[in-house]
């Protein structure tokens, strides 16, 4: 069996690494005490980012209580901590120095460096926008890649796992300029975050993104990829503006027919096979979006649709069959549960073809 993140990091070797660090950095530091905070009655039970945070309300009661001087012991140990284990360091920043902003800010770009701030800063951004925003424009300026990066990461609306922007999801206008900014960026691993961060506003803003990515669209590759990963959501929606912008046209004269599957029930943890004829009844090559849509039965009995793709590209006239399977086997971001599955095949945001199979618990 995979062994579970929470076990992965925070682990009896790195909490006393970091002990051992703060009592170099800091003579007067409580080692024994540290440990005795971070391993009380809750520790054992607790989730990964619950224990990044313990481990912060820990380091709190053993550093000095102004949070100058304990900023400075934390700047001193984090070079020496890598991995998951370092996002203490911007989470005590976030956590105490709300009230230190001199200090706290140019503290997150350094952290980000070596972990990242991109979760801690958003604390910072949701008490005064414009102050906050200040100084990711800055940072967009920054010689460190990943300095650059949580500019535009950390001011996404809707961050996975992070607090949510509410501010930013109503009018994302001081977002934008900074994207702007950072569109070209020599680092894909920038550029990326720029696409992510437009990807969220789109939820809310959709053609206030697809007026940015149809002006950038054609100036250059990068550009057109970036554009194309900030749209993604739109797509997988079927957004016919964003479909046309990559040139999936109008699917009228392409079908789907002879959907079949390999079985009519299946028990969770199998694999279901299927295939179809794709039927390109244009007179010239067609560039094709081709999905599959699944409405997975939910825990209290309402679907919910995933859509997955299953290729892109550029189809000449005539018939071509397609096969693929699609695994019902649980993971850690999707529990399956019995029931009628729905499966529809996609083409180039329309549903073309409909199909059930029943997924039971015992296989019977």
């Amino acid at each position: 069996m995979p062994e579970k993140l929470k076990d992965m990091f925070f682990t009896d070797e790195s909490i006393q690494q970091l002990g051992d660090g703060m009592q170099q950095a800091y003579a007067e530091f409580d080692r024994h005490r540290f440990l005795a905070q971070v391993y009380d009655d809750t520790w054992d039970g607790l989730e990964l980012k619950a224990k990044m945070h313990h481990v912060t309300l820990a380091l709190h009661e053993t550093l000095p209580q102004e949070f100058p001087r304990a900023l400075e012991m934390l700047r001193k140990v984090a070079p020496s901590i890598r991995g998951f284990d370092s996002l203490i360091f911007p989470d005590y920043v976030a956590t105490y120095g709300l009230d230190h902003w001199e200090l706290s800010m140019p503290a997150l770009a350094f952290f980000t460096t070596l972990c990242s701030s991109e979760y801690a800063v958003r604390p910072f951004i949701a008490q005064d926008p414009q102050r906050a925003m200040a100084y990711l424009y800055q940072w967009a300026d920054h010689e460190n890649e990943h300095v650059r990066r949580l500019a535009s990461e950390g001011c996404r609306p809707k961050l996975p796992w992070g607090m949510v922007l509410k501010a930013f999801r109503q009018d994302p206008s001081l977002i934008l300029p900074l994207l702007e900014k950072l569109k070209d960026d020599e680092s894909e691993y920038v550029r990326r975050s720029v696409a992510n961060n437009l990807n969220d506003v789109s939820k809310d803003h959709p053609d206030r993104v697809l007026d940015i990515c149809e002006r950038w669209y054609g100036h250059n590759e990068g550009r057109d990829r970036l554009g194309k990963h900030a749209c993604r959501g739109l797509l997988k929606v079927g957004n016919r503006r964003a479909m046309l912008l990559f040139g999936f046209g109008d699917p009228t004269h392409i079908d789907v027919q002879k959907l079949r599957l390999d079985r009519e029930a299946l028990a969770i943890g199998e694999e279901l096979r299927y295939s179809f004829e794709l039927v390109v009844k244009t007179e010239t090559p067609a560039k094709v979006r081709l999905e599959l849509g699944v409405d997975y039965v939910r825990a209290r009995g309402k679907r919910s649709r995933k859509i997955f793709q299953i290729r892109e590209a550029t189809f000449a006239p005539g018939t071509h069959v397609i096969s693929r399977k699609l695994s019902f086997v649980d993971q850690s971001t999707r529990k399956h549960y019995p029931g009628q599955h729905h499966i529809a095949i996609i083409v180039n945001g329309v549903e073309k073809a409909t199909a059930a199979v029943e997924l039971q618990a015992n296989g019977r």
